[in-house]
Parts: structure tokens; sequence; C-alpha cells
């Protein structure tokens, strides 16, 4: 992740490499050894790119977009739902017979967020502010992206300024422990 472009922009590419990863596992047995990597690849993606959208996107939405403050609370509580089933879906082996429950319900989660961001709040903002304005977003949310956390902390803060203060050190944190496992690495 980390594309270039607006926020819309950067934030779809976002989505279309997620839908990739999910398609991949679909294409997958169950039970599959490869569908926990892919699902832990799927955690990392998504838990950088909601960081980045607290941080950054829901906060101007709140700002420009009439009724922001509604479509970023709706959002919020989308990702909180979606984090909770990454983190009990960190402590599955693909074998684990909820191992394929909670991948199916975080797919279903993350398509229905997806759509509601891309065909709702994202010509909302796409109206409401300035291209320069938007090209700034996406320069933040790119370097958000880059100092997130890539595990689900469900109990972190989600809004300004705490979520800003604390993900930098979490994230460090979680890129310490990928680096020892060889978590997310290609395989």
């Amino acid at each position: 992740m980390g594309h270039g472009g607006d926020v819309i922009t950067e934030l779809s590419n976002d989505h279309e490499e997620v839908e990739e990863l999910f398609a991949t596992i679909e294409e997958l047995p169950s039970g599959d050894g490869r569908r926990k990597h892919f699902a832990d690849q799927v955690t990392i993606e998504l838990v950088r790119h909601s960081v980045a959208e607290e941080a950054y996107l829901y906060p101007a939405v709140r700002q420009h977009v009439p009724g922001g403050d509604a479509l970023a609370d709706k959002e919020l509580a989308d990702h909180a739902a979606a984090e909770r089933i990454m983190k009990d879906l960190e402590g599955c082996e693909a074998d684990d017979p909820q191992f394929d429950v909670l991948v199916n319900r975080l797919m279903a989660e993350i398509r229905s967020h997806v759509t509601d961001e891309e065909n709702n709040l994202f010509p909302r903002l796409r109206e409401a502010c300035s291209a320069d304005v938007l090209g700034e977003l996406g320069e933040k949310v790119r370097q958000a992206k880059r100092t997130a956390p890539t595990r689900p902390h469900p109990s972190a803060p989600d809004k300004p300024p705490a979520n800003k203060l604390l993900a930098p050190g979490a994230g460090l944190v979680d890129r310490l422990r990928d680096a020892m496992t060889g978590r997310g690495k290609e395989s």
C-alpha cells in the first residue's frame, strides 16, 4: 500500500488490493495453510488502512462534509466490528473450524464497508473538498500507513489526538513482532 494520488484514489487502491487478497483466499481450499498467510496479509493491510482513515479521513469528513459526524461514526463502528473479527482470526490456524467462519465474516464486513465508502462517503467528500485538500489528505494517509500498526488493537483509541499519538508506537512493536515471526512476508 502506498500508491500516490489524492486520498480517494489512495484508499480505493487499497480496497482493490484487499479484494484481490480476498479472492486468493476464496480460491484456496478450506484448511489450506496458505489461507492463514493471506488472512494475515489482509489483516496487515486492513489495520494500516483503518488507522490512516481514522487519523485523517474521518476527521476531514467531520470537518468538510454536511452530516459528516454521523458518517464518520458509522465508519468507525464498521472498523471496530472488523477489528474484533481480525483479533479473533489472529488466533486461528487455517485448519481451525472457526477460521472459515471468521474469514467469511471479515470479507462480508469489509465488502459492505468498502461499498458504503466508495458509493456514499467518497463522492460526498470529493464534492465538499478541493483537489488540494484531497491531495494533502492522500499524502497524510500514506505517511500514516508507513508507521501504523499491523495487528488489530481493538482497545486502542480510534479518534485524534490519542490515535495519532499511540499508533506509531504500536506500529513499531507490531513490525518488530512481524519481523521476528516472519508474519506478512512473501512465501
